[in-house]
């Protein structure tokens, strides 16, 4: 009997970086989706439809969440790109892993830079670690399965 792969099993490389393991350590990935936009054209003489015909491939932006670090080698690429406008793409492998915590899936990111850097709200009430929301904007990506 087949049993899908757990989710929370996962690896975050930004490839051209040099960042220490900490740092790679996501809690959290969104926005792995592609959708191909539709043209929509009326039928002439016959108003019961519209014609949709395939356009372009849409990639949805790449939301990585971990805790906040002060330190950090991604948060210097995103400050360079966001503050500096330094925009340096990188490619970002996102891989699902396995037991031996060997790659199942990964999904290959290609061209990604900072578009948005956050943290969640500071609350005195609330029990819970500030975490840090990266999100990239890509080209596409490619998906390899073992």
């Amino acid at each position: 009997m087949y049993l899908p792969p757990p989710g929370f099993h996962f690896r975050v490389e930004v490839l051209g970086l040099a960042p220490t393991a900490d740092e790679l350590r996501f809690v959290e990935v969104g926005g792995l989706a592609v959708e191909v936009a539709t043209e929509e054209v009326p039928e002439g003489g016959e108003n019961r439809f519209v014609q949709r015909y395939p356009g372009r491939a849409k990639y949805t932006d790449l939301m990585l969440k971990r805790g906040l670090m002060k330190k950090s080698e991604v948060w210097n690429w995103a400050r360079r790109c966001i503050e500096d406008l330094d925009v340096s793409p990188k490619d970002v492998d996102v891989m699902l892993l396995n037991e031996a915590h060997e790659p199942l899936m990964t999904w290959h990111v290609i061209g990604a830079f900072p578009v948005k850097w956050s943290v969640t709200d500071l609350n005195a009430t609330a029990n819970s670690f500030v975490v840090e929301s990266l999100q990239l904007a890509y080209r596409y990506f490619r998906i390899d399965a073992s």
